[in-house]
């Protein structure tokens, strides 16, 4: 083959088309398009762990998480935790199960641990998880109960109703919400391994994203499951900015959703593992770290304003 491939150079000027196509367009990227310090986790988990709301009434800087079903919130939720514990931990219920129907049933507040014991506190940091977002209607959260959640109206345990959304007159509602029931970030959570989203759960994200821009909440995106989608980032996470596959998934959601590139974020949620590990803690605290930054600017804006 290789006498073959020098005569057809010689005689003609291009290699054979055996060799050509043995020779097909390598699907990394010679350098990667965002840069990522891969050694600085220490410094970022210190960012993190030490961050605090600078208003008095706001107690925790809250992340709102929503997307389709399976997408990974609740796993990321404890894959957050066991970063900033160090250990593996699983304070959000999550399905290892494929399905169509959410896994969540209830609005909760996921805090995390800082201590043990009587000195145990709490991060200045907590999640709420939703009921994922489903296919045509009556399925799946409502839209418009994240949107009353954005502005605080949901109250701790209030379960979903897949066939209206709460009522003022529901005891779940909270007609007074304080600057610290309020969301201070949207995050939505789509799976790299999705092949395609429906357009009816598209129509319910760009609704939810309308809303939030109205209330001049942030907003950024994680596409999870990146190991999945990408045989060679199942190999070696750091390739994970070399990809063609995944920066072209990443800007086809951008398009699609309407959240700019550099608010989207690639994460691998703990799954397999059952020991920590830097490279996986590295993406999660770079997508932590923006949440932190976009959540006290909207927090700071928010005082200022008043």
């Amino acid at each position: 083959m290789a006498q073959q491939s020098d005569f057809f150079k010689r005689l003609f000027g291009f290699e054979s088309p055996e060799h050509t196509a043995q020779k097909a367009e390598s699907p990394t990227l010679d350098e990667p398009w965002r840069e990522l310090d891969w050694g600085e986790k220490q410094k970022n988990l210190k960012y993190v762990q030490e961050y605090k709301p600078e208003q008095d009434d706001i107690r925790y800087l809250r992340v709102l998480l929503y997307g389709p079903v399976g997408a990974g919130k609740s796993s990321f939720i404890n894959s957050v935790s066991s970063v900033l514990r160090g250990r593996m931990t699983i304070p959000a219920l999550a399905s290892a199960t494929t399905s169509d129907k959410s896994f969540t049933k209830k609005y909760e507040t996921h805090k995390f641990n800082k201590g043990r014991g009587r000195a145990k506190t709490f991060y200045p940091l907590v999640f709420n998880d939703f009921m994922g977002l489903e296919d045509g209607t009556n399925r799946g959260v409502h839209a418009d109960d994240i949107k009353l959640a954005l502005e605080g109206h949901l109250k701790e345990g209030y379960e979903f109703n897949q066939v209206a959304p709460i009522s003022q007159d529901d005891p779940g509602y909270n007609p007074t919400p304080s600057a610290d029931d309020r969301v201070h970030v949207l995050v939505c959570v789509m799976s790299a391994n999705t092949p395609q989203m429906n357009s009816s759960v598209l129509e319910k994200m760009k609704s939810v994203r309308e809303t939030a821009s109205d209330l001049g909440i942030p907003q950024m995106a994680m596409m999870t499951c990146i190991d999945e989608a990408y045989c060679e980032i199942d190999k070696d996470l750091r390739t994970v900015y070399k990809s063609k596959y995944l920066r072209k998934k990443m800007k086809d959601f951008s398009s699609a959703v309407g959240i700019p590139m550099n608010c989207i974020f690639p994460v691998k949620n703990y799954s397999e593992e059952i020991d920590m590990n830097d490279d996986v803690d590295t993406l999660i605290l770079s997508a932590l770290m923006k949440m932190v930054d976009f959540g006290d600017d909207f927090i700071e804006k928010t005082k200022s304003d008043m």
